[in-house]
């Protein structure tokens, strides 16, 4: 009798730690109102202007100036490029410009759209995501667009230093005051996700980095306002410096988030604006300078004139989604957009990455 006191109660003991097991572990919780699994599956990208497909044109009706909406989100964008299984649903959330407090629970006041990480939340009780896609940091302290505007006017001023020569100190620092935000967006789209029942490992949290439009390798021809204006040594700063420094930063946040890393650093290269057919920009995967003359002849538009330029142009999104959907289809922690030796882009392996770039 005692015995069978005994067994009844290791089995009690046995079962216990099974069930304390299933409720602390990483997986699907069966007493969530909502299971994940059994909603049609979605793959959602959120950040800014390279994600929303800014600069592929074709822009989606109410993201071109519609009630000041500028997201900008074309056909041509990465998460449209994705090679899915049938049935999966693409959402694009990525809004041209937007900083890390649109992509986060608390955006200023203001922006046409509203919190990223709010509309994740609602499409999480209707879809099961699979891959939340994110890039974001550009727009907040490193001021990436202005620091192309400042570069422009230093070439028109021909300055000694360029914009380079004060960037080589601002600009570490800059990184260094982002980083925080952006890991503050991406632990509210952990937020999001939990809500809806999601736990870390039931969908996978990618963060990619940002790509050069411009190099060195400039056409002479082109290196003025009909393309690209801008001093070679700034070229080669921004391509070789302030690029590769900006991927560097969200790595690092990204692994504090417990988050996949695509590095875009390198996917431009040999493929930057102005680097093509002069007259065509047949080889270019980014922008020159692009005017919207129409646009300038409007008050309400005329500041959004010249806002595709220096992006991914819809070849540069196509190349761009290429390597993201390698990355999506691995099970690697880490990967750099690598162009091939059939000129394609392609997610190569950190680790094989290191060794290409240091033989």
């Amino acid at each position: 009798m005692r015995a069978h006191k005994s067994k009844s109660l290791i089995l009690l003991l046995v079962g216990s730690v099974l069930a304390l097991a299933l409720l602390i572990s990483d997986q699907y919780l069966p007493g969530l109102p909502l299971q994940p699994k059994q909603l049609p599956a979605a793959v959602v990208t959120v950040g800014d202007s390279t994600l929303s497909g800014e600069g592929g044109g074709n822009y989606e009706a109410g993201t071109n100036g519609e009630l000041d909406n500028w997201c900008h989100r074309s056909p041509a964008a990465a998460v449209n490029q994705l090679r899915l299984p049938p049935g999966v649903t693409r959402i694009n959330l990525a809004c041209s410009g937007a900083k890390t407090d649109v992509v986060g629970a608390d955006p200023a006041p203001g922006h046409s759209e509203g919190s990223q990480a709010e509309q994740l939340a609602a499409l999480a009780h209707r879809f099961r995501i699979t891959d939340v896609v994110v890039q974001i940091g550009a727009n907040d302290d490193p001021g990436f667009t202005d620091v192309v505007n400042q570069c422009v006017e230093a070439w028109v001023r021909q300055a000694v230093d360029g914009c380079a020569g004060p960037l080589r100190t601002a600009w570490p620092q800059r990184l260094d005051r982002m980083k925080p935000k952006v890991l503050a967006a991406l632990r509210d789209i952990r937020t999001a996700m939990d809500s809806a029942g999601y736990t870390p490992s039931s969908y996978a949290l990618i963060v990619q980095s940002y790509a050069s439009p411009v190099g060195p390798g400039v056409r002479p021809e082109l290196q003025d306002l009909s393309g690209c204006p801008f001093l070679s040594g700034d070229l080669e700063w921004i391509r070789d410096t302030g690029v590769p420094q900006l991927s560097a930063a969200l790595r690092d946040v990204a692994r504090q988030a417990d988050a996949r890393f695509l590095d875009l650093s390198r996917a431009g290269t040999g493929h930057e604006a102005c680097t093509g057919n002069p007259k065509t920009a047949e080889g270019e995967w980014f922008t020159r300078l692009t005017v919207d003359w129409a646009s300038l002849k409007d008050e309400r538009r005329a500041p959004h004139a010249m806002q595709e330029s220096f992006h991914a142009n819809a070849a540069g999104h196509a190349q761009l989604g290429r390597c993201l959907s390698e990355f999506v289809a691995s099970a690697e922690p880490g990967a750099v957009c690598l162009v091939d030796e059939r000129g394609n882009l392609r997610a190569v392996p950190e680790h094989i990455a290191a060794l290409q770039a240091h033989p």
